[in-house]
């Protein structure tokens, strides 16, 4: 978690590159639009940011201790913004029977395309593997019962 802080003056097209950040933090888009700042008003902001996955709704950003007029917002992130996918015929030696299969990954510049590909990977095995551990406990547990006979 870190402390950032966006101090303007109108009149002004205010930018992300106007965040006030320390060495740690780097603005990816420094030119996406936040608003603009009418003659005479100013604005002075904290802002407090974090890294994360997926999406967290502003309920769950909120903090007990907050300073009287915090607002707690959305967060999402995906530093993934696309990805394609292709899947054609492919050869090895003699044999036609592969196929190739071509991913296109593009992301917001927080991540390279190559560590998200990794990190997928890495979370789809760990899914996987509640399934490998349903099946080991399966055969583990004596469902049938054996009836005796004589």
């Amino acid at each position: 978690e870190k402390i950032i802080e966006l101090d303007v003056e109108g009149p002004a097209e205010v930018t992300a590159g106007d965040i006030l950040t320390d060495s740690d933090i780097e603005i990816v888009n420094p030119d996406h639009y936040l608003f603009t700042i009418g003659e005479g008003a100013s604005l002075k902001a904290t802002l407090t940011v974090n890294s994360g996955r997926g999406y967290v709704p502003a309920d769950q950003n909120k903090k007990d201790d907050a300073p009287v007029g915090t607002l707690a917002v959305d967060s999402i992130y995906t530093p993934v913004t696309k990805v394609n996918y292709q899947v054609e015929p492919a050869r090895v030696g003699s044999n036609d029977g592969f196929d190739k299969l071509t991913l296109e990954i593009l992301t917001n510049g927080t991540i390279i395309p190559e560590d998200a590909l990794g990190l997928s990977a890495r979370i789809l095995t760990e899914h996987l593997n509640l399934f490998t551990n349903l099946t080991e406990i399966a055969i583990a547990t004596d469902v049938m019962k054996e009836v005796d006979t004589t």
